[in-house]
């Protein structure tokens, strides 16, 4: 990347944070109405994108998949979407210097275009091997789990991301986000006393334990991911523009993905490709449309997550995308015939109460933020430390 273009990035009208151990003065972001429109194509984005992505796997499964490394590999094979959004023009900013969104100092402008490479590359390593073993453990739970329970179980992961969050982060315990660790902890468990042999379609006891056992890993790989990619933008990148969260993303989707290529190869699971798609219950095209719609369907998940982090912040984007997860067990019960006894319908209960609660306290922080807008009359350089601090405690 050229100096130019790192210069109109910079200067882009996307949002853009940039954050050092010196002060940073962060202005808000303006919620206009177009902005509520974004907010809310980009949620619709997230929300469709997971739901779609996980149905398709489970129906590939139904209708004579076994791959679980074709799996995985669909869910991160179509990043080179993401690609097209490098070529998004970004205009240079207005010259009204008494309402920039982000303004640093010149120390702090420096520090920022001196990014370490070989920090940021054991980075790109360390979150791509993290995301190749998630997206193969969550093919496997996939594989042994009904669409609905696997989906209530995924929702630990927000647990996992506050726990995490907790020692990589800063972020602190309040008494709703406690609440909300509890929650969720019970209605994972839960799960595992679920006794409706009908749930389980043929499988055994053993492979459905490790099937919520793989689950269960993959959701605390996620919410790890998500704590050490916070972790990244405060001490490695040390700023949010569209093209740093681009490259965050690609890049370790590109090993990821280079991994379970391997892993295909090495297991022999490719060798049995051509018959599972001869013998695949919906047809060859179909097989291949399933596939394809899967790698779509993920991908439009990651343009609205890019969305969301640059318009409102990561925090957000994983706030909507958990919100999805009890989405999916009625879509499950409507087109595969899951189950949905009092067990999962508790679980369900008790998986919504913890999102809520979880969300509850960062508009109660939020709410905090605009109070001590209100009180300081627009000071930009009281705002700005407030937010800081905020950051320093929940992530951005």
């Amino acid at each position: 990347m050229t100096d130019d273009q790192e210069a109109k990035e910079q200067n882009s009208s996307h949002p853009t944070s940039i954050i050092t151990n010196s002060q940073a003065t962060i202005t808000p972001k303006p919620m206009n109405f177009l902005w509520w429109i974004r907010v809310a194509l980009y949620s619709l984005f997230v929300l469709s994108g997971q739901s779609v992505g996980t149905l398709l796997g489970r129906l590939y499964y139904t209708k004579g998949g076994s791959s679980k490394w074709l799996t995985a590999f669909a869910q991160l094979a179509g990043f080179p979407i993401l690609l097209l959004l490098y070529f998004i023009p970004t205009p240079k900013q207005p010259s009204d210097h008494n309402n920039p969104r982000i303004q640093i100092d010149a120390q702090a402008q420096s520090q920022s275009q001196s990014t370490p490479l070989k920090s940021l590359t054991l980075a790109y390593i360390s979150l791509g091997t993290l995301v190749a073993l998630n997206g193969y453990l969550y093919s496997v739970g996939l594989f042994y789990l009904p669409v609905s329970t696997f989906s209530l179980i995924c929702s630990s992961q927000l647990a996992f991301n506050a726990l995490f969050a907790f020692f990589l982060n800063a972020q602190k315990f309040t008494p709703y986000i406690t609440n909300s660790l509890v929650l969720l902890t019970i209605s994972s468990t839960l799960l595992v006393f679920q006794s409706d042999s009908g749930d389980h379609k043929g499988v055994s006891a053993g492979k459905y334990a490790l099937g919520f056992v793989c689950t269960i890993g993959a959701s605390a790989g996620y919410g790890l991911v998500l704590s050490l990619t916070q972790l990244c933008f405060s001490r490695v990148i040390r700023k949010v523009t569209l093209r740093a969260v681009l490259n965050m993303i690609v890049y370790p989707s590109l090993l990821a993905s280079a991994i379970i290529v391997a892993g295909l190869l090495g297991s022999g699971e490719w060798e049995h490709l051509g018959r599972e798609m001869d013998e695949y219950e919906l047809g060859k095209v179909r097989y291949v449309m399933n596939l394809v719609g899967t790698a779509i369907s993920w991908q439009v998940f990651t343009i609205g997550t890019i969305g969301l982090i640059l318009d409102a912040s990561s925090l957000f984007s994983n706030s909507i995308s958990v919100v999805g997860l009890p989405i999916v067990p009625i879509f499950a019960v409507v087109f595969f015939g899951d189950s949905m006894d009092g067990v999962k319908v508790m679980a369900m209960i008790l998986a919504v109460w913890g999102i809520v609660s979880y969300v509850y306290q960062y508009y109660l922080a939020d709410a905090k933020l605009k109070a001590q807008r209100t009180s300081v009359g627009g000071d930009e350089t009281s705002v700005g430390s407030a937010l800081n601090a905020s950051i320093a405690r929940v992530g951005e």
